[in-house]
């Protein structure tokens, strides 16, 4: 019979031995790799890389203080990711990789805080584990590799909630400082959501844990240590009194607008989305592919010996994601991106109880990669039958965008296969056959979003503009946030004509400016200089209904976008 890992015979059960090279080796892979392959996406991630790129032109304080977005007073969230943002364009120039370098460390972070922590609670191989399923997992590789806020509160958040575990077990005074230090940077890194997540998270696992009313009281009280309160203060005060003095609506806007009416779904402008109470469910499977598959093994493996002193260890890191889970459930104001704030503390727990079972039995480590191809032969057939639906199709590595997902598909199939037979068969390497499935979707998802640039970037528009029409003033069309990363790249804000925009909803009304303008004041400038606009596709009937076009002798089509010019 073929001998396995440890001199286990391949059909007993084996425990993985997972080098640190390799833990690091993928965690550099996952995050940087093709972190600038593409230009920077419009919407959200082109609103946050202009704010910083603002902050260093200008030149002024306040601008460090209250953000601006495209020239106008923008005070949705706190500013460190902002800062730290503005620190690597300084640093490395104003590129898109150097833009994503702080959720790329934020998530490199992460996995260095699970080994770190695993290490602490003598689970050194589950938190190997756990930081390989976590950089790997598809959601957790994409946000890396956008400017978000989330990633860096992820990071924050974690450092903040384990130390806080360590303190509450060990008693530590220091450690709970450091707590609390982490505790204030997330909170200028995403608000007041991140001490909400704290406290919640550690008065359900004091409740869980303390059976006496009067040791649950005793341990709420010691997380009033004063010291540890006035380094949370000192670190989190300063900004929230200098904006307030800065600008005298923030203190409503920020601390009622942003967070109270927000999770009711009253906030002002409504520019979120909602959902049902299950809305997060299966994008915790998808957040976690392919490693969530491994719950159906946990289903045919039976238990070995589970280590029970580690009851408090398992319990905080239950806790630690089903609390933010269920916070973000029965919130109103539902996005994906959240969820990976509750990615470290799921990988951790789901790894543990793999690690109980040994990293599972052969049979078991076989189950996830049949199901996936399974499902994947299911998507296969209903898109072959569907066939090519777009008329103009996009093109990929120089095939359709039909063509392209049948190959994806394939691929993604036949490495399911591959990977469940390794893991079966090859108990040295186990369940980490499945790294397989991540590489290729990464690596599939990367080429997708180069291929789809002209539609989700103005990377190539605005490079058609500074080459072309360099003596022009540029302007667009209603639609900031479809074309937010254009002021990124022309390195100036952009007049928006006729403009309804959710983001710069409040700057525009609290200052008088030249940013949002009427038709009116557009024909005007048509009078005075050389202009060119940007119309979006779905803008285009409307702007041709108003006559604007025929002022123009011109125009480029380039993606999703028609530039008109005089």
């Amino acid at each position: 019979m073929v001998q396995g890992f440890a001199g286990r015979n391949i059909g007993e059960r084996t425990a993985l031995s997972i080098p640190l090279w390799l833990v690091w080796a993928a965690a550099l892979v996952f995050v940087l790799g093709g972190l600038g392959s593409f230009g920077i996406l419009d919407n959200n991630e082109g609103l946050y890389a202009e704010i910083p790129r603002e902050m260093l032109a200008s030149h002024d304080w306040r601008l460090w203080i209250i953000p601006h977005l495209n020239g106008l007073p923008y005070m949705e969230k706190p500013p460190l990711l902002y800062w730290l943002t503005a620190l690597s364009f300084a640093l490395f120039g104003e590129s898109e990789w150097a833009a994503r370098l702080v959720p790329a460390i934020s998530s490199l972070s992460c996995v260095a805080m699970l080994l770190w922590f695993g290490k602490a609670v003598r689970r050194p191989q589950a938190a190997r584990l756990a930081a390989l399923m976590f950089v790997s997992g598809v959601g957790v590789t994409a946000m890396s590799h956008v400017l978000m806020f989330d990633m860096l509160l992820t990071a924050l958040l974690t450092a903040a909630l384990m130390l806080g575990y360590r303190a509450l077990q060990e008693e530590k005074p220091a450690l709970l400082r450091w707590s609390y230090a982490f505790l204030a940077l997330a909170l200028l890194a995403k608000g007041f959501v991140a001490v909400i997540l704290f406290g919640l998270v550690v008065v359900v696992f004091l409740l869980a844990s303390v059976r006496a009313p009067a040791g649950f009281l005793r341990r709420c009280a010691g997380l009033f240590e004063p010291y540890a309160l006035l380094v949370f203060l000192a670190i989190a005060a300063p900004w929230h009194i200098a904006a307030s003095m800065t600008e005298p609506i923030f203190a409503w806007f920020y601390f009622i607008n942003e967070h109270v009416l927000r999770f009711l779904g009253k906030r002002e402008p409504h520019d979120y989305y909602s959902g049902s109470w299950w809305y997060y469910l299966p994008r915790m499977a998808i957040y976690l592919f392919p490693w969530s598959f491994l719950l159906f093994g946990m289903a045919v493996s039976p238990r070995s010996h589970a280590r029970r002193e580690e009851g408090g260890l398992k319990r905080f890191l239950f806790v630690a994601w089903l609390v933010p889970l269920l916070f973000f459930s029965i919130s109103s104001a539902k996005a994906n991106y959240y969820l990976v704030a509750v990615m470290p503390f799921a990988a951790f727990h789901l790894a543990l109880a793999l690690e109980d079972r040994d990293f599972l039995a052969p049979r078991a480590r076989l189950l996830p990669g049949v199901l996936i191809a399974t499902l994947v032969v299911i998507a296969y057939a209903v898109l072959s039958a569907r066939g090519e639906q777009s008329q103009e199709p996009l093109f990929i590595l120089g095939f359709s965008q039909h063509q392209f997902l049948l190959y994806f598909f394939d691929g993604l199939g036949a490495l399911a296969m591959l990977a469940a037979l390794c893991a079966w068969r090859a108990a040295r390497i186990g369940v980490l056959a499945y790294l397989l499935l991540p590489i290729w979707t990464c690596a599939g998802l990367t080429v997708t979003l180069q291929a789809m640039e002209p539609q989700i970037s103005t990377c190539q528009l605005a490079g058609w503009l500074q080459h072309e029409l360099s003596g022009h003033t540029v302007y667009l069309y209603q639609k900031f946030e479809e074309q937010s990363s254009l002021p990124f790249y022309l390195k100036h804000p952009v007049p928006i004509v006729d403009g309804h925009s959710n983001d710069l909803f409040w700057g525009n009304r609290l200052r008088k400016n030249d940013i949002m303008i009427s038709t009116d004041q557009f024909l005007v400038a048509l009078k005075q200089h050389p202009v060119a606009i940007a119309v979006m596709r779905r803008q285009l009937a409307e702007f041709r209904a108003a006559g604007l076009h025929a002022y123009f002798k011109g125009e480029k089509r380039i993606g999703d976008t028609t530039i008109f010019f005089n």
